[in-house]
């Protein structure tokens, strides 16, 4: 095993990461947004007003998308293990 095949099962593991991650923090990020601009346009201060928000925009997002995520890790596990016998010699 040398570096470039480390590099490319970093990077890979990377982008699987970005991938499972990345809808739900992007959808709790727009909700965040959204929240703190109508706190803003209203004046309310509250911290935990953001919080049950995000929460269910994020469940939705993970019900909505298991499917695909599931798919994507599969792939990756699959990847893994059929070449590890490749990578230990």
């Amino acid at each position: 095993m040398d570096e470039s095949m480390i590099i490319n099962i970093g990077g890979e593991a990377i982008r699987v990461i970005i991938y499972i991650a990345g809808p739900m923090l992007i959808c709790a990020m727009i909700v965040g947004i959204v929240i703190s601009i109508l706190q803003a346009i209203t004046q309310i201060n509250e911290a935990t007003l953001t919080f049950i928000p995000k929460m269910v925009a994020v469940v939705v997002v993970l019900i909505v998308a298991a499917p695909w995520m599931l798919k994507i890790l599969q792939e990756y596990t699959i990847n893994v293990i059929s070449n590890a016998g490749m990578w230990v010699k």
